[in-house]
């Protein structure tokens, strides 16, 4: 099991283009680059994100620098479900296992 990340969506000038910041570091000062889910074939935290991303037909292209993750869209399409697929990065149940909610 994992903590949520929380993220924000923010603003982008360029059409195409949708911007995440999250409340924790992925790379830590490198640049990571994706242009296919191929591209993420790593095991670290932003190669397993590129790849979540990359499940979402709407995901051209992938850039990770620190908290802030980028993502290019293929035209015509919408940044719907990635935002989710971030903030669950790290929410992991054993098979068989779901927590219950109790409040």
């Amino acid at each position: 099991m994992g903590q949520p990340i929380t993220v924000f969506q923010k603003a982008s000038r360029r059409p195409g283009i949708v911007r995440f910041e999250l409340n924790r570091v992925l790379t830590g000062m490198g640049h990571e680059e994706y242009r296919s889910a191929a591209d993420a074939a790593g095991h670290r935290p932003p190669d397993l994100l590129a790849r979540r991303l990359f499940e979402h037909k709407a995901v051209k292209a992938v850039h990770i620098y620190a908290n802030e993750v980028t993502i290019e869209l293929h035209p015509w399409t919408s940044a719907e479900g990635l935002k989710e697929a971030i903030e669950g990065l790290y929410i992991h149940y054993l098979p068989g296992v779901q927590p219950s909610i109790t409040g």
